[in-house]
């Protein structure tokens, strides 16, 4: 098989170098042999692991959700329904944090609506909100 520097395997991975050597931390890539000249050479299979990784990243697992993952794709004697739970609970988490962001939306349209843009910062009422101790959502006024 394939040895790759780890120059070369954050190049192809689209990784940073300094990426590889956290996730190598991590326990997410198993650490590589060391050649005589004290360079790390990874099998060429460290590839398609990183490629898992960063595909799991970008649809918003974390690293210890991505871990779990891992060990569901090395396991196949587990189901499938195992890796569709992790999805679906990524999905709650995910419809949940679209719910947060849009109260806050209403919250910060709520406060907006309340200044005119006109006059003197002394009399803004978003700065005189934002003065309060404990304030009251904009829209409960």
């Amino acid at each position: 098989m394939k040895q790759l520097r780890i120059g070369e395997l954050a190049k192809r991975s689209g990784l940073s170098v300094e990426t590889l050597r956290y996730y190598e931390r991590r326990g997410l890539i198993p650490p590589p042999a060391r050649l005589p000249s004290g360079y790390r050479s990874y099998p060429e299979d460290t590839l398609d692991r990183l490629i898992f990784i960063r595909r799991s990243k970008e649809l918003g697992f974390s690293l210890d959700e991505i871990d779990e993952l891992l060990q569901l794709d090395v396991n196949p004697q587990l189901g499938a329904a195992e890796v569709k739970a992790r999805v679906e609970a990524k999905i709650a988490t995910v419809e949940r944090k679209i719910a947060d962001l849009r109260r806050l939306q209403h919250s910060l349209q709520s406060l907006s609506a309340r200044c005119c843009g006109e006059g003197s910062t002394s009399d803004c009422p978003i700065l005189e909100f934002l003065h309060q101790p404990e304030p009251s959502a904009p829209d409960e006024r």
